[in-house]
């Protein structure tokens, strides 16, 4: 199991998001990179919440119906953060997902400095490599 570790298989380089950054904003960066969520951090570097596409989606409809794009991304994030570690195992995680069932979990170290992120997508890839390698198949 040492081969399945989150560290292994996590993306080292997630959008970063601000809580001062206006919504708008960080809905184009995670449509840039293609992700469905980000860690925010605050202005010290310190992981302090996590905005997702739904939160981000309720506020642009919002902004829509009032015609102003106000939201600041630390009004919506959640908090606090659901988060994992490098050095976890992916079924340990795998196992969370079935009972938090987030779509990211931002990746922390040992000292609790985000270091990544460690989607869905990403953990089925890790076990399904792990299971083809286990039981390979028979002719």
């Amino acid at each position: 199991m040492e081969s399945l570790l989150v560290g292994k298989y996590m993306s080292q380089h997630p959008v970063k998001l601000t809580e001062s950054m206006p919504v708008a904003e960080a809905v184009e960066k995670l449509l840039q990179n293609n992700q469905s969520g980000g860690p925010v951090l605050d202005s010290a570097g310190q992981l302090c919440g996590f905005l997702s596409e739904q939160d981000c989606i309720k506020a642009m409809v919002e902004s829509t119906y009032y015609r102003e794009q106000v939201c600041r991304v630390g009004e919506i994030m959640k908090t606090p953060v659901l988060t994992v570690r490098e050095d976890m195992s992916i079924l340990e995680v795998a196992e969370k997902l079935l009972v938090e069932k987030p779509k990211v979990y931002p990746v922390v170290n040992s000292d609790n400095k985000l270091v990544g992120c460690i989607t869905r997508s990403q953990i089925l890839f890790a076990i399904d490599k792990h299971l083809h390698a286990e039981y390979p198949k028979t002719a």
